[in-house]
């Protein structure tokens, strides 16, 4: 009898633990959260109705449009996919610890491939930093996803998988190698269209990228 209702426990628990990381949001939903993610868009640009914490079919065309702008499935629902993309899913834990180290070197690689090792780990440490500058989001997420700031999404080089010596690269940044001395840009000088970039203070040159701030 001990046994059965330890199992039943049990059972309880990992039903109890899959919902909850398996939490969605969509249509007909509301709440904090919900408010949240209006928010979110809406400080994006993605969004311009109400912030009530009402998921209601403008939040829905809204979550849609930054799926399809961002390369998710476009379906209308906030999953942790799309949470973690608008920078809510949350990471105390270390899977998130995981995700952002995956995203992270996704990003060196679709942005700095070719480059030399120590410029892959320059463009982490400004990513990381722009997480910690009152100035972005405060999550790698947030700052990977915001919009216009990485061309790597717009072209479509983000949804490839990362090279391994990007998660190499990607780890050194998050244990703290900062090459840049505290950048919060970076441009190709030879690519490069904006006046305004090349006004910033330049910090660092590595390969072909200029570092500023």
């Amino acid at each position: 009898m001990k046994k059965r209702r330890m199992l039943a426990w049990a059972s309880l628990l990992l039903a109890l633990t899959m919902t909850a990381a398996a939490v969605t949001y969509r249509q007909g939903d509301g709440g904090e959260k919900v408010r949240q993610i209006q928010t979110r868009l809406r400080n994006w640009g993605y969004y311009d109705g109400s912030v009530d914490g009402v998921y209601g079919s403008r939040t829905a065309a809204a979550v849609r449009y930054f799926q399809r702008k961002n390369g998710l499935t476009e379906d209308g629902v906030c999953g942790p996919e799309t949470l973690a993309a608008l920078g809510l899913g949350g990471n105390a834990s270390s899977a998130g610890t995981n995700n952002d180290l995956y995203l992270l070197a996704k990003m060196i690689s679709a942005e700095a491939r070719g480059e030399p090792y120590i410029g892959q780990v320059a463009v982490g440490a400004v990513i990381l930093n722009r997480v910690r500058h009152p100035s972005f989001p405060n999550t790698i997420a947030g700052v990977l996803y915001q919009p216009g700031a990485f061309s790597a999404l717009a072209d479509g080089q983000f949804s490839q998988e990362p090279e391994d010596q990007c998660r190499r690269a990607a780890r050194d940044a998050m244990n703290g190698w900062d090459p840049t001395g505290g950048a919060i840009y970076y441009y190709n000088p030879k690519k490069s269209t904006s006046r305004w970039i090349f006004s910033r203070p330049t910090v660092a040159v590595i390969g072909e990228h200029v570092f500023a701030k």
